[in-house]
């Protein structure tokens, strides 16, 4: 979405005004679920499943976004969740959905992300200041974003898109 690319910088002001009269979800869930959507995350569809059926969307949604699936992207900012979004975004190297994060306190969010970009001192921050299922899920999202990375430098790979 506009209010973290880079690349439209005409729109931001729009995308901002929408993504305020959306009430902004909480980011707060049980370690089991933390755990189960990492290892949804990881390719376990019987647990992104369990996720979708019991009232986690947005973490289904989530996932599918790390994978770059632009209709999961624009859920999230639709439906409450840019700091999601503003997460995804940061892990993706977005300075500005990175300063953003810090701006609006989402602490945890945002050393994940420079963690899965990266940043040593986001898993740092995480191992002294988080518990051990935020350090595993960001783990896991690394893991993924590395792979896609990898499939996008790779010239013998085509696109599954």
């Amino acid at each position: 979405m506009a209010l973290f690319n880079k690349n439209k910088k005409n729109d931001l002001g729009a995308t901002r005004q929408k993504a305020t009269k959306v009430e902004m979800k909480a980011f707060d869930y049980h370690p089991k679920i933390i755990l189960a959507w990492a290892k949804g995350i990881e390719g376990h569809s019987e647990l992104l499943n369990y996720l979708l059926n019991n009232g986690y969307k947005e973490l289904v949604m989530a996932t599918h976004a790390i994978r770059l699936k632009e209709k999961a992207r624009t859920w999230l900012m639709k439906n409450g969740y840019p700091h999601l979004m503003a997460f995804i975004n940061a892990a993706e190297g977005n300075r500005q959905a990175t300063n953003w994060l810090l701006k609006n306190n989402f602490t945890l969010l945002y050393n994940m992300a420079i963690a899965v970009d990266g940043d040593p001192q986001g898993f740092t921050w995480l191992n002294q200041n988080s518990t051990q299922e935020y350090f595993f899920l960001t783990r896991i999202i690394k893991d993924v974003k590395d792979e896609i990375e990898e499939g996008h430098n790779d010239i013998h790979k085509r696109s599954q898109e």
